[in-house]
């Protein structure tokens, strides 16, 4: 049930954000990024706005999706976890059916902008439906469930670059790949704050299944995604200011697989983390944008 104002204290579209997850940009942006990586270095740092448009909002609807979906999987288990207990749907500060109602709309509103794209990104697009919905089923049965969520990034790799060109190139698997193993680097490292609930819970996750292994396992990740990139830098030509971005991409990733050695690290540091690679992102993508010219 819906609570009252007097139980909630909090309007329900202030709620219905919270959900969304809007009130943390980072994790809407850390997608959008891929994103604006292909579309950018596909059409060689001139892309049309319009589609650059269509993939900023195609990847807030997706991601809002992805929220949505995510909780009402995980609507019984995240009061059990410290860092989601207050989500609306955990909460029961919302019900299932407004969860349910809220994501068929992010779902119409993904699938109305894909009907903008070619004929190859909107079925890519399709594609990527079955792998968000599931995701969060994969939680508890596939033992690296990070990994399902990285090929969901990488989709919008696939979809944007092949809006622009209309097909898939040997630089676009090389983009993907890096995209997937960044994914399972970061997200690797948020999964390091909920390992002792998801291990008390049932739940699997990439940090759990390295278990000590986890800091060499994302430097690994991190390391791939490096050789990816350059290999990328080196087909598509780009000049000097990517492999400056690349630099210092490769020297924050170096720190926090530093940091990640160290013992009794507390659990903010890994969402601090996390958020170094909004940044992270963003660099590389000015160094991509300006390497292109």
């Amino acid at each position: 049930m819906l609570r009252t104002p007097e139980q909630n204290q909090e309007p329900v579209w202030l709620v219905i954000i919270r959900l969304l997850r809007w009130h943390k940009p980072e994790g809407r942006l850390i997608l959008m990024i891929p994103a604006l990586w292909a579309v950018f270095l596909a059409a060689a740092g001139k892309p049309p706005l319009p589609l650059v448009g269509v993939m900023v909002l195609g990847t807030l609807a997706t991601s809002a999706l992805g929220c949505v979906v995510n909780d009402l999987w995980d609507r019984d288990i995240d009061p059990e976890v410290e860092r989601t207990r207050d989500r609306p749907l955990a909460a029961r500060t919302l019900s299932i059916k407004v969860g349910i109602i809220v994501a068929i709309v992010a779902l119409a509103c993904a699938a109305v902008l894909a009907f903008y794209l070619n004929t190859l990104s909107f079925w890519l697009s399709v594609a990527a439906v079955p792998v968000i919905l599931l995701y969060p089923g994969a939680k508890r049965v596939f033992p690296v469930p990070q990994l399902i969520l990285s090929i969901a990034w990488g989709f919008a790799v696939l979809i944007s670059w092949s809006a622009v060109t209309q097909t898939l190139s040997p630089p676009t698997w090389l983009l993907w790949g890096a995209t997937v193993l960044w994914t399972l680097g970061f997200d690797t490292v948020y999964a390091m704050s909920d390992k002792a609930d998801d291990s008390r819970i049932g739940i699997k996750s990439s940090a759990l299944f390295f278990g000590d292994y986890a800091p060499l396992a994302i430097a690994i990740f991190f390391a791939g995604t490096v050789a990816l990139l350059a290999g990328l830098g080196i087909s598509t030509h780009l000049h000097i200011a990517f492999w400056m971005s690349l630099a210092i991409a490769s020297a924050g990733w170096i720190w926090q697989s530093w940091r990640l050695r160290q013992q009794d690290l507390p659990n903010s540091a890994y969402g601090e983390m996390f958020r170094q690679n909004v940044w992270i992102g963003f660099i590389l993508l000015a160094g991509m944008i300006s390497g292109c010219f």
